[in-house]
């Protein structure tokens, strides 16, 4: 449990990051930044699966890059429910999307398996 918290947290200060370092993108504080990084996780458990689901063959057609567009979707959908998260526009939530994926990455290699 406590990993999970340290995860959360560090998920949140991630998307205060992205926010600082990709135009379009903006989380108006900590508060914004705990509810995202919740539903973010939720988002990514739930509607994530069914997205790659659906769009299987999209998937496979560009060997795995169309991932990468549900990703931006999913970060999309989340500011779209969190009031003080705002992207602007697609480009925006596929540059932050794959930021956050990739220091997420690193976070979750030196935390260990949640």
């Amino acid at each position: 449990m406590v990993v999970f918290l340290v995860h959360l947290f560090f998920t949140a200060a991630l998307l205060l990051v992205v926010a600082h370092l990709v135009r379009g993108v903006e989380v108006e504080g900590w508060g914004p930044a705990i509810l995202g990084a919740i539903m973010l996780g939720l988002v990514n458990a739930f509607v994530r699966p069914v997205m790659v689901l659906l769009t299987l063959p999209f998937t496979i057609l560009s060997f795995g890059l169309f991932l990468l567009v549900i990703n931006a979707l999913m970060l999309w959908l989340v500011s779209v429910l969190v009031p003080g998260i705002r992207v602007r526009d697609f480009a925006s939530a596929l540059l932050g999307s794959l930021l956050l994926t990739l220091l997420n990455l690193g976070v979750a290699s030196l935390l260990g398996p949640v």
